[in-house]
């Protein structure tokens, strides 16, 4: 029997399958309402596999759109689980660590403490992948994650943000001088629409990455799991890597962080 996890999120609906204890190939569906992409991504993702409601024991349900639905679906006993428990249980899962701190990078993002103790919620904030489309629309006239990343590969930041280099004739602290010093502080009229896709990326990666390695500070681990679709772009692990070489903190984006929380709601029928 198959029990499968849904991650009921903004914009997207990922749904994936166990199958005696072992990951399926998940999906993701687009809709504009919550109830219509859950019904979607389990009708699709039934077809995709070849399976029947038959199969399915159960279904376990997470997101912020979980809470509009409140039956079991088409029969199948559907129970409720906590987002940020499922991060943290995805997160743990997917990068085969006992406990870090897991990052939800999500229209926002979330921070966990994740262990085989339980997981806890340290924070969040509100700067996302909501963030790069909010911004690159009214900046860019851009809207689709994939047109801003196609601008942001052709971008050049020593054209947007200001750097230690910029300001200061030597090294600061542990700084060199390529560190950012101001995101968007050198911005001029000759400033490409590639270039600021660029600073966009980069300025919402640098503060996720700062706020990981402060909440891994207090964690006490060095190991930090970033999930979400955001995570999967090249531009993340770059600018995380930047933040690693400074912090020496070690950040890790597993295959399929994108479908992280959808397989933490499916691991919590375990119990």
């Amino acid at each position: 029997m198959i029990t499968l996890g849904i991650d009921v999120g903004g914009s997207n609906t990922k749904i994936i399958g166990l199958r005696n204890g072992e990951p399926m190939e998940p999906i993701h569906v687009r809709a504009t309402d919550p109830i219509t992409s859950v019904f979607g991504a389990l009708g699709k993702y039934i077809s995709l596999n070849g399976l029947t409601l038959s199969d399915i024991s159960r279904i376990m349900i997470t997101g912020v759109g979980s809470s509009y639905l409140n039956e079991d679906i088409y029969g199948i006993p559907t129970e409720k689980v906590e987002e940020l428990v499922s991060v943290g249980k995805g997160g743990l899962y997917l990068s085969q660590l006992e406990n870090a701190v897991v990052v939800s990078l999500g229209t926002g993002t979330a921070f966990v403490n994740a262990s085989k103790n339980g997981v806890s919620h340290m924070g969040g904030t509100g700067v996302g992948g909501g963030t790069v489309l909010g911004l690159s629309s009214k900046l860019l006239n851009v809207r689709s994650f994939d047109s801003i990343l196609d601008l942001a590969n052709q971008g050049d930041l020593t054209h947007v943000d200001l750097t230690i280099g910029d300001i200061s004739k030597s090294d600061v602290s542990n700084m060199s001088s390529a560190t950012t010093a101001s995101n968007f502080g050198k911005i001029s009229d000759a400033t490409s629409t590639s270039d600021i896709a660029a600073g966009i990326l980069n300025m919402v990666f640098q503060t996720v990455g700062l706020m990981a390695v402060f909440n891994a500070k207090i964690a006490g681990t060095n190991d930090v799991v970033v999930c979400g679709r955001l995570a999967q772009a090249p531009h993340c692990l770059e600018t995380l890597n930047g933040i690693r070489a400074l912090h020496g903190v070690n950040f890790i984006i597993p295959d399929n962080a994108e479908f992280a929380t959808a397989l933490g709601a499916a691991l919590s029928a375990s119990k």
